[in-house]
């Protein structure tokens, strides 16, 4: 399947984008760091940091949260004791889960 060339995005997405891009942006500015040093500590390109910097929606998910983070941008805001619930009760949910859903086969005798 061929990756569409652009993809229709929530102006409310495209806000958000742009406002993470500004906030690692200034955070970078406020930590004296240069585009190099901060691309080269997330293990990226300075040209893709600065399509981070700028909201480009096409950057991958992990790598703008790295950057985030390695700038000490907030991503959520909750506390910490309130995200180490949520996911001790997320791995409660999937103990209950089967381990697989089909049985499985009797091994096929190829012997000829």
């Amino acid at each position: 399947m061929v990756k569409p060339v652009s993809r229709p995005l929530s102006q409310y997405s495209l806000d958000a984008l742009a406002l993470l891009g500004q906030l690692v942006r200034e955070a970078r500015l406020g930590k004296a760091m240069t585009t190099t040093d901060l691309a080269a500590r997330a293990g990226i390109s300075r040209a893709l940091l600065q399509r981070i910097e700028r909201g480009d929606p096409g950057c991958s998910i992990g790598v703008v949260f790295e950057v985030a983070t390695l700038c000490g941008v907030p991503l959520f805001d909750q506390e910490q004791r309130q995200l180490t619930t949520h996911l001790a009760l997320h791995r409660e949910k999937m103990a209950l889960m089967p381990k697989a859903v089909r049985t499985r086969t009797k091994a096929v005798k190829d012997d000829f």
